[in-house]
C-alpha cells in the first residue's frame, strides 16, 4: 500500500514545542522579538479594508514583496546587524554595500526558506552524483536529499569546527557536483567570509549550483549576494524567520540571476501556482519597509550572543565562535543530555542533538535581556 519511495525519507525534527508548561523557549533559533508594530498594523487594516481579499487567489508571483526585499537588501547590503539608522532609514556598513542594484527578478519568494530549499533542491541537484555538503550543518538538507533521491558526500568539519573547504572541492570536482552549505553554518555558528566563499566558487565546477544559505547572515556574518555580480551559477537563500522576526509568517527567498529565479518558478508552478497568502505578502512588504526597526533587533541580538558568550567562557564552558543568534557550547564533566534535562527542569528549553560528534553539545538561542539573565542564573549553578 506504500509507495517504496517512503522507505527513503527520515523526517526533520524541529525543536520541541511545548504543551504543559509556560518556558521560556530557547530551542527553535527564534527571534526574541516581535515584528515591527508596522507588520500587524499592515495585517489589520488589509482586512478591515480589503475583507474580500481573504476569499481570493493572491498575487501568484509575489511582486509587490519581490520589490520590498530588492529595496530592503539594497538598502540594507543584507547584514542588518551592520548596518546603521540615520534619520528613520536604514544604509549599509561600508563592507556589506552591494556593488549593483538587486532588482525583483532577482527575487523568488516561497512559504519559508524550506520550502524554498525544497524547490532548489528539485531544480539543481541530481540524482547520479553525490550533493557536496559539511557533514554537520542544517539538518533538513538530508530530509530533501532522502525526499529527491538524491546521494549526500558528507564532508567531515574540521577539528577547529570549520569547513574542510579544501576536501569539499575536491569532491566536488571528482564528479562535477554541486556544493551547498549553511553560512554562518548551523549548529556551529562559525561563518566564512566573503572571500573564503569567492574563492571556493572560483575553485568549484562552473556547471553546478553553489548555494549559499543565509539564515542568520544577518547577525553578523557576510553576505554573498554581492559575488551573483561575479558568478550565475550562484544562489543565495534567505529567511524571515530569524532577524526579520518572522518565523510564524513563513516566508523565505533566494537571491540569483534572473534566468536560475525563473527555473526556481517553473518548479513552483509545476506544484501550487499560488505559494505566498495575502496576508503573508502583506505582512512581509510590511517588514520590509520598516528595516530600521530590524536593524534595531539584530544589534540587540548581537550584544546580548556576544555577553553570553563572555559568561559562558567565565564559567569554564567550551563555546565555538558564534555569527549567529544562537550559541553551540559544551562543558567538559557535564552530558550534553544531562544539561539539557536540567535547564528544563528549570523551566527553559534548549537544544540538544543526539548526533553523534556533537551530542555533548547545547545550541542554545539567544533571547531577551531579561530571558538571557535567568538562563544565566541557572547554568551558574548546573
Amino acid at each position: 500500500m506504500i509507495a517504496t519511495r517512503m522507505k527513503n525519507l527520515h523526517p526533520y525534527v524541529p525543536g520541541e514545542q511545548p504543551k504543559d508548561r509556560d518556558y521560556i523557549k530557547l530551542n527553535a533559533n527564534e527571534n526574541p522579538y516581535p515584528p515591527s508594530p508596522a507588520v500587524a498594523k499592515a495585517i489589520c487594516q488589509a482586512v478591515q479594508a480589503h475583507p474580500e481579499k481573504l476569499g481570493l487567489y493572491p498575487d501568484p508571483d509575489s511582486n509587490e514583496l519581490k520589490e520590498a526585499i530588492a529595496t530592503m537588501l539594497n538598502e540594507t547590503g543584507g547584514v542588518l546587524c551592520r548596518a546603521s539608522v540615520q534619520d528613520g532609514k536604514a544604509a549599509p556598513a561600508r563592507e556589506d554595500k552591494i556593488p549593483f542594484t538587486v532588482t525583483p527578478d532577482m527575487i523568488y519568494c516561497g512559504n519559508g526558506s524550506d520550502e524554498v530549499l525544497s524547490f532548489v533542491f528539485y531544480a539543481f541537484f541530481d540524482s547520479d552524483r553525490a550533493l557536496v555538503l559539511p557533514e554537520h550543518t542544517y539538518s533538513f538538507y538530508p530530509v530533501y536529499a532522502g525526499f529527491y533521491q538524491i546521494p549526500l558526500d558528507k564532508v567531515p568539519l574540521k577539528n577547529d569546527w570549520t569547513l574542510d573547504r579544501e576536501k569539499m572541492l575536491s569532491d566536488a570536482n571528482k564528479t562535477n557536483a554541486s556544493i551547498i552549505f549553511a553560512n554562518p553554518n548551523a549548529p556551529t555558528g562559525l561563518a566564512l567570509t566573503r572571500n573564503e566563499i569567492r574563492a571556493m566558487i572560483k575553485s568549484a565546477p562552473k556547471d553546478r549550483i553553489f548555494v549559499v544559505d543565509e539564515a542568520y547572515v544577518d547577525f553578523g556574518g557576510e553576505s554573498a549576494i554581492p559575488l551573483l555580480a561575479e558568478f550565475k551559477n550562484l544562489v543565495v537563500v534567505r529567511t524571515f524567520s530569524k532577524s526579520l522576526c518572522g518565523a510564524g509568517q513563513r516566508l523565505g527567498y533566494i537571491v540569483s540571476s534572473p534566468e536560475l529565479v525563473n527555473h526556481v518558478t517553473t518548479v513552483k508552478n509545476s506544484l501550487n501556482h499560488f505559494p505566498i497568502d495575502y496576508l503573508a505578502q502583506t505582512a512581509g512588504i510590511a517588514a520590509c519597509k520598516d528595516a530600521p526597526y530590524y536593524v534595531e533587533c539584530a544589534k540587540k541580538v548581537a550584544s546580548e550572543r556576544d555577553s553570553f558568550i563572555s559568561f559562558l567562557q567565565e564559567h569554564g564552558w567550551f563555546v565555538i565562535d558564534s555569527k549567529t543568534n544562537f550559541v553551540f557550547a559544551k562543558k567538559d564533566g557535564i552530558g550534553g543530555e544531562e544539561t539539557y534535562k536540567k535547564i528544563k527542569e528549570a523551566g527553559i528549553l534548549v537544544r540538544h542533538f543526539s548526533t553523534p560528534g556533537i551530542e555533548e553539545f547545547l545550541r542554545i538561542t539567544i533571547g531577551t535581556g531579561e530571558q538571557m539573565a535567568r538562563l544565566c542564573d541557572v547554568m551558574k549553578n548546573l
